[in-house]
């Protein structure tokens, strides 16, 4: 693994780490690990920008029955230069959920997000 990768890896890890410790926060925190530039994907719509990004996890965090957060279980986290890529459940209300992060300059450049109800 070479210098360039193995720092790529622990600045997406802490972002990561960073997003994941967050939602316990709110909005406004989650939104420190993106900026103006940045772009969530959805099979609904992409989001673009501080102002849509903060719509959309407004509207996750607002939407959540209160035991949605105790269910929340990571099935896999892998990390690979610039890349972090989650799998995750929620049941009863998410069989399967996907994120895919690309990481660059310390901010999420782009997210996908893909769930799946049961």
């Amino acid at each position: 693994m070479s210098n360039t990768t193995s720092a790529e890896e622990g600045t997406t890890k802490r972002v990561l780490d960073h997003h994941l410790g967050a939602f316990a926060h709110g909005v406004e925190e989650i939104l420190r690990d993106y900026d103006e530039s940045s772009e969530v994907i959805t099979p609904e719509k992409t989001f673009r920008g501080l102002s849509d990004i903060r719509g959309f996890f407004h509207g996750f965090l607002t939407g959540d029955d209160p035991e949605f957060w105790p269910a929340f279980k990571i099935t896999n986290m892998t990390i690979s230069g610039e890349i972090a890529y989650l799998a995750w459940e929620a049941k009863p209300w998410v069989s399967l959920a996907t994120d895919t992060l690309l990481v660059k300059n310390g901010k999420i450049a782009i997210q996908t997000f893909t769930s799946f109800s049961t």
